[in-house]
This record gives structure tokens, sequence and C-alpha cells, in this order.
């Protein structure tokens, strides 16, 4: 039923205007609007709508990725904006906080203002 329906992406904010600095000029997405509710943004084909929260506990997970073609590239990008890496206890990253998983696809992890836990993956 729901196979050919636009997906649409919900995160949690609680500074609207720190997040729309952060998701619009320091990841390069694209603003829409904003409303009571979210601020709205492109992803390609698809729609972020960042709603506004009083309050909020990051998941302690990943809660939004993207593949890219050149992940040392783009860390090297959001790096210079000063966008902080993530390294965890026990995984082997390399010098730029890249995992190499089991796979093979490499992936680098980074928190939004909020602590939204982001990724970046090439395979």
């Amino acid at each position: 039923m729901l196979k050919s329906a636009q997906v649409i992406l919900f995160l949690a904010i609680t500074d609207a205007d720190r997040s729309r600095c952060f998701y619009e000029d320091v990841l390069g997405l694209t603003f829409v609007s904003d409303d009571p509710f979210a601020l709205i943004f492109e992803i390609d084909d698809r729609v972020l709508r960042l709603a506004r929260v009083e309050s909020m506990t990051p998941a302690p997970y990943t809660v939004l990725g993207w593949q890219v073609a050149d992940i040392y590239l783009t860390v090297e990008n959001l790096v210079a904006k000063d966008v902080e890496f993530q390294i965890f206890a026990g995984m082997d990253h390399d010098h730029r906080a890249v995992w190499n998983s089991p796979s093979g696809a490499k992936v680098a992890w980074f928190h939004d203002p909020d602590g939204n836990g982001l990724s970046l993956t090439q395979e």
C-alpha cells in the first residue's frame, strides 16, 4: 500500500534558528519553509521535517545518513565548517574518524546541534 508513496523524514529539534543554520549553511540542504511546527528542507526528492519540540533526548544511534561518493572529501568539507566527527571505542577508525566496516563500506558519524546522530557512508 505505501511502497510507492513518498517518504517524509522527521527529526526533532529544540532551536529552530540554530538548526536552520546547521542544515542549510553547514550541510547545504535546500530550505523550503518555516512554520510553527517544523522547518522544512528538501533532500534530493525527499522532504525533511525538523519538528520543533520543547525538549528531547537524542537517540543513541544514527537517525539519518547520506550515501556519498567520496567520504574523505565530504568529511574534509564538513570539518572545514567545524563539524566534529565521532570516534567510538572498540571501532578501528582512521585518522579522519572514518571506520572501515567488515562489508568494505566506509562510515563516519557526526551530530547535529541537538545531538541527533548523523552519518556518511561510502560503499
